[in-house]
């Protein structure tokens, strides 16, 4: 599974790997309805939490918080994402974190790809026919970057 957080949209993407291929499972985006900060992070944990027990991954990743030109911005961003990762502690299940250039770079080559190439890229990786929403694009292109070098980054929470 793979989480790009967001306060008022939270992308999300579910991909298996079998065989040396990608297969794609679902993707969407949680958008949270207008209210308080409170309200909205108790729909994104709720949303995830119910995603994870439909789809039951067996590793999540998540994009890290990069710095926001406004300050206000950049913190409600962690508390979306603090949302995103209580709902995966709270199934216990093995986390990692990505920057959002690390994933674009290793999806699309460059760690300064636009959004339409992310969206292009994760079209051609999961042969889907058409681009998926930007937010589940992204959801999904941190999902296949987990699977392509899982083995190279630290897991949080591997105790299981």
């Amino acid at each position: 599974m793979g989480i790009d957080p967001g306060s008022r949209v939270t992308g999300y993407g579910f991909v298996e790997y079998s065989n040396s291929s990608f297969n794609y499972l679902a993707s969407g985006c949680v958008r949270t309805p207008k209210g308080t900060l409170c309200e909205r992070l108790g729909v994104i944990y709720a949303s995830l939490d119910a995603l994870i027990l439909e789809y039951a991954p067996d590793e999540v990743a998540i994009e890290e918080v990069f710095m926001a030109q406004n300050p206000q911005s950049a913190l409600k961003l962690g508390q979306a994402r603090g949302a995103a990762i209580a709902a995966v502690a709270s199934r216990e299940l093995a986390l990692s974190e990505y920057a959002a250039r690390s994933v674009k770079k290793a999806l699309t080559g460059t760690g300064g790809a636009s959004k339409e190439q992310v969206q292009h890229m994760v079209k051609v990786v999961l042969s889907l026919s058409e681009n998926p929403a930007e937010d589940a694009a992204d959801a999904l292109a941190i999902a296949i970057c987990h699977v392509n070098t899982r083995d190279l980054h630290t897991v949080i929470n591997s105790d299981r």
